[in-house]
């Protein structure tokens, strides 16, 4: 099975001792892709970077991590998104953004965008968020959401994640619009009830989900615990309790990477969504998006990390 996660990664900044700040890097589609080939399945990372020193950095640390950058396109005299985060004692993070001319957003304009979106039909499974979405302006999503529905036609399934942002939006309406098209080509949607009130207004997450007509729905719900619902069957699956909650960074990236490597790999839902929330679970343990390879989970992990850990 072979993924591709269209996204955008960005510089990130995170509060250090004595007031200084350590830089890494982050974004919710790159944080599942990483999650996805440390977890043995194969994944391309599909953005658009700079010819910076940092982006650089960037594609030789998603290689290092397995992750295929052959669709990474690299624009000169730009430069990557970046971003700091603000974490609360309860482990809740704010983030303040600086991407408004980020690589990122030129993806679908350049000279080979063309050629990039008619290859997302070679892929099994294309993976993308809100905030990819809010990346491109109406052409531009329009663009991609065209090569989707070819790409389904074709035999990829499309999952989507809602990860809602309303700074990322000119207003609701645009929103709601651009998300009801990418349900409509959606195979898989993974949502949730916070980001679900967001978007159609407090209170409506619940009813938004029951009036959403989807194959596969996953719906977080305001406990620990989701919501599996597919044709003929519709369950909650909860999720073992965490003792310390250190960074809840990319706790949904992790969970998509986790549910989605299990479904493809020929796991129940109820299975599938266990594995995401266990795999979310030891990520919010750690600080940052990304946890050290050795904390991988050693029946969820895959070869390579499997071998790390063997070693350590």
């Amino acid at each position: 099975m072979k993924i591709a996660c269209i996204g955008e990664c960005m510089i990130e900044l995170t509060p250090a001792p004595a007031g200084q700040l350590q830089r890494g890097y982050g974004g919710d589609t790159l944080n599942t892709a990483i999650y996805f080939a440390r977890l043995g399945t194969e994944v391309d990372y599909v953005t658009a970077l700079g010819d910076d020193v940092w982006s650089g950095g960037m594609v030789a640390a998603w290689t290092a991590e397995g992750v295929g950058t052959r669709h990474v396109a690299r624009i000169p005299g730009k430069l990557p998104g970046l971003y700091i985060i603000e974490t609360a004692a309860d482990g809740e993070r704010r983030f303040h953004y600086w991407r408004d001319s980020s690589a990122a957003r030129a993806l679908l304009d350049l000279p080979g965008s063309a050629a990039m979106l008619a290859d997302l039909s070679a892929y099994d499974l294309i993976y993308l968020s809100g905030i990819t979405l809010s990346l491109y302006d109406a052409g531009g999503r329009a663009r991609l959401l065209a090569a989707l529905a070819a790409a389904r036609q074709a035999g990829t399934r499309v999952a989507f994640d809602t990860n809602f942002r309303p700074r990322n939006w000119p207003d609701r309406a645009a929103a709601q619009m651009a998300y009801g098209e990418a349900f409509a080509v959606s195979d898989i949607v993974l949502a949730s009830i916070e980001d679900l009130d967001l978007l159609y207004g407090g209170g409506e997450g619940n009813k938004a989900a029951d009036r959403l007509v989807v194959g596969e729905l996953v719906l977080k719900l305001h406990e620990p615990a989701c919501r599996v619902r597919l044709p003929g069957f519709d369950t909650v699956v909860t999720a073992t309790p965490v003792e310390r909650v250190v960074d809840t960074t990319a706790a949904g990236d992790s969970f998509a990477a986790a549910y989605l490597a299990a479904r493809l790999g020929g796991a129940d839902p109820v299975v599938a969504a266990t594995a995401g929330h266990r795999l979310a679970g030891i990520v919010v343990g750690h600080r940052g998006a990304i946890i050290p390879r050795p904390a991988m989970p050693a029946d969820l992990a895959g070869p390579r990390d499997q071998e790390k850990e063997v070693s350590s």
